[in-house]
């Protein structure tokens, strides 16, 4: 009987693969020029082909959660400054190594700007900046985020939108409680409506 290995768990560094026939890994190398889907994971970047080496040692765990301070956040602000108005840390892909999630938004001086809210990880390479992998929710939504924590490896947090463009951006009418979990190599999110009308 042919021996098989285990396959490990997938995490943010590592996404999940399986059934390691020759198709399989036909159909993994077209995949590596694909945009991931959904979760918007960034793998570092591919190097040259050259000699075979040995495998590195593993990293150690980093005992810090990555900074948010650190990071150039992939947002168009027309020029003005980006502010980070909520931050949680905790281990989201069971790696033993703490992400942070930031609740990021420009800071235009006035008006209520809408959320993004990223998840970073450290930088493979040493001393390198942490890297945004995920993006959970995107400006274009044009929700305020608020209430942002991270429990059991899943990430809560209460958002609050409008029903129609005619409401005043000042009194949002639209209340959601958001939850995003890692499972099957992407994030899942699960929203419930909690309220209805100015909130």
């Amino acid at each position: 009987m042919p021996h098989r290995t285990a396959t490990p768990a997938p995490t943010l560094d590592n996404p999940a693969h399986s059934n390691t026939g020759p198709l399989h890994w036909l159909a993994t190398a077209c995949a590596m020029a694909a945009v991931i889907a959904g979760a918007g994971l960034l793998q570092p970047e591919a190097t040259a082909a050259g000699p075979a080496t040995p495998e590195p040692a593993a990293r150690p765990a980093p005992t810090d959660a990555p900074d948010p301070a650190a990071v150039t956040w992939p947002l168009d602000c027309k020029g003005a400054p980006t502010a980070v108005t909520a931050t949680a840390q905790g281990d989201l892909d069971g790696d033993h190594r703490p992400e942070t999630v930031a609740a990021v938004r420009c800071d235009a001086g006035s008006g209520t700007p809408p959320h993004a809210i990223y998840v970073l990880a450290q930088n493979p390479t040493a001393g390198g900046p942490p890297r945004v992998v995920a993006t959970l929710l995107d400006t274009t939504r044009r929700q305020t985020a608020t209430d942002l924590t991270i429990r059991d490896g899943t990430i809560t947090a209460r958002l609050l939108g409008y029903s129609s463009p005619d409401v005043p951006r000042y009194s949002p009418d639209v209340e959601q409680l958001a939850k995003w979990r890692w499972s099957g190599g992407k994030f899942r999110q699960e929203l419930t409506r909690t309220s209805a009308g100015s909130v």
